[in-house]
């Protein structure tokens, strides 16, 4: 049997396009030229002496709101694993489901099923996006941030007292103005490039996005010729925001965001700098790879309608192997 008739793919088309546009507005909302805008983080609160927020560091008081999928929640169980903070900030699990558009909480919390549902309660208000990670207050129940990058930086410099490795500093003063320049760079190009590449709703927007992620590869990848970490010899918040990046690279954003120039594989040095960052202690426990694949290849139905899973390639094999 061949084609359907030409009227019925036409109106197919028209349909699906229709519905995709529909579908990727909500999504990711992109501006004139079709490019993906992420929105901004709602809750921005600091905790410690030197926040404005009267909130103290304190074991037990706060948890981490997490999917497995998303690497914005995972550089903060990165932090929490480097740190040993696992004893001082507990975490409960969201689950991504499309059923709910959004997140749904693993168990009922707060008396809530999903992730919206927390936000509402928290602020009835609110009318952004309901993310995760969220950093938890569980003495004044309610969300002390939602922005990632503020967390990472509460999670290295605030809990100390707590931290079974408190002598770690990931964001040490020495390093920090290359450090924040590797962050702009990493955020704009990679982090978020790749989303811009996956959610770009235009052919332009799409080459000026995989354009940019790729000279940034080129240059770390050049950058790692002559040191082990973007900063030099040491681990840094550098390092914590590019790697969930790189975990799911070939994992997913390869084949389904259509970053498929090259693999983190096909960069020697970037791909060392990978597996030597997942044999860090506690790392490997932080990946759920085959959840993270499951979660990208089935919630994000408009880039793959038909929810099916690739068997490949086996990331948690690949990055074990004895080089």
């Amino acid at each position: 049997m061949g084609l359907p008739p030409t009227f019925v793919i036409k109106a197919g088309q028209t349909l699906w396009n229709s519905l995709w546009q529909t579908m990727m507005g909500s999504l990711a909302p992109s501006d004139a030229q079709g490019g993906y805008q992420r929105p901004a983080s709602g809750f921005r609160y600091g905790v410690g002496a030197d926040s404005n927020s009267g909130l103290s560091a304190e074991s037990g008081r706060y948890r981490l709101i997490v999917g497995r999928s998303c690497p914005w929640a995972h550089r903060t169980l990165v932090v929490r694993a480097l740190k040993g903070l696992e004893g001082a900030i507990s975490v409960t699990w969201a689950i991504a489901d499309p059923s709910v558009g959004g997140w749904r909480l693993s168990q009922a919390f707060e008396g809530c099923e999903t992730l919206p549902d927390l936000y509402k309660r928290v602020s009835p208000n609110y009318n952004g996006r309901a993310t995760v990670p969220v950093f938890w207050d569980d003495e004044r129940r309610t969300i002390v941030n939602n922005e990632s990058a503020d967390i990472i930086q509460i999670l290295n410099g605030q809990f100390n007292s707590f931290a079974t490795h408190s002598s770690l500093d990931l964001y040490p003063v020495e390093q920090r103005e290359l450090c924040d320049r590797w962050n702009k760079l990493i955020y704009e190009t990679v982090n978020n490039g790749v989303y811009r590449c996956g959610f770009a709703q235009s052919q332009s927007a799409y080459e000026k996005a995989c354009d940019d992620l790729f000279k940034t590869l080129d240059l770390i990848e050049a950058t790692l010729n002559n040191s082990p970490y973007l900063c030099g010899n040491q681990l840094t918040l550098a390092d914590v925001r590019l790697f969930p990046t790189l975990i799911r690279f070939d994992l997913v954003y390869f084949h389904l965001f259509k970053c498929s120039r090259k693999r983190i594989y096909d960069y020697p040095n970037l791909w060392n700098y990978l597996r030597d960052f997942y044999s860090q202690p506690g790392i490997p426990e932080t990946c759920d790879l085959p959840g993270i694949k499951q979660d990208y290849y089935q919630s994000l139905f408009p880039l793959n309608p038909g929810g099916i899973v690739p068997l490949g390639p086996d990331l948690d094999h690949m990055l074990s192997q004895i080089s």
